[in-house]
């Protein structure tokens, strides 16, 4: 097993990432993104929520640099902010398939 060591602004910059990741909505954002960008009204669309939830919580992810935007004209589209945010959550995902609790 690999040792791991961090500064503790690391791990205090760790346990934001991981309160950030610690909603159910953010982390169906998230898995959303994954296919591709989206402006907030496909993420409403998709997800079924209101266009408020998801707009607060894109904010949320925007801060913890879990998602980044573009803008085209008005409209803004939000995507992962990079292949780790995508790392995070396959391992993630992987090391939940273990518990017994998960439906496969």
């Amino acid at each position: 097993m690999t040792k791991l060591e961090a500064t503790d602004d690391m791990i205090i910059e760790a346990s934001q990432l991981y309160k950030a990741l610690s909603d159910n909505t953010r982390i169906k954002i998230l898995t959303l993104l994954s296919q591709g960008e989206r402006n907030v009204s496909g993420i409403v669309e998709t997800l079924g929520l209101e266009q408020s939830n998801i707009s607060h919580q894109l904010k949320l992810l925007r801060h913890a640099n879990l998602v980044k935007t573009r803008k085209d004209g008005k409209v803004v589209y939000y995507s992962l902010d990079d292949q780790h945010v995508l790392d995070i959550l396959g391992q993630t995902f992987k090391h939940v398939k273990h518990s017994p609790r998960c439906k496969k």
